[in-house]
C-alpha cells in the first residue's frame, strides 16, 4: 500500500498513472473523441450485401410457418 500524507492520497500511485496513460491516449488520438461520420460511412462499393433469400432460407420458413 502507499503511504498517505496529512492532505490525502499519496502523490503519483497506479491511479494517477493510469489518468495520464488514458489523457495521452486521448491527446495522441486528436483530441476530439468524436469519430467523423463521414469516415464511419462505407462506401456503396464496400457494403457487404445483406439478405439474400436462398434455398435453405425458403426451407426454413417453410418449416416454421406452421
Amino acid at each position: 500500500m502507499s503511504e498517505r500524507t496529512k492532505d490525502g492520497p499519496a502523490k503519483g500511485g497506479r491511479r494517477a498513472f493510469l489518468k495520464v496513460l488514458g489523457l495521452g491516449a486521448f491527446a495522441a488520438a486528436g483530441g476530439t473523441g468524436v469519430p467523423d461520420a463521414e469516415a464511419m460511412r462505407a462506401r456503396p462499393d464496400q457494403r457487404a450485401p445483406r439478405y439474400r433469400e436462398t434455398d435453405h432460407v425458403r426451407k426454413f420458413y417453410e418449416t416454421n410457418r406452421r
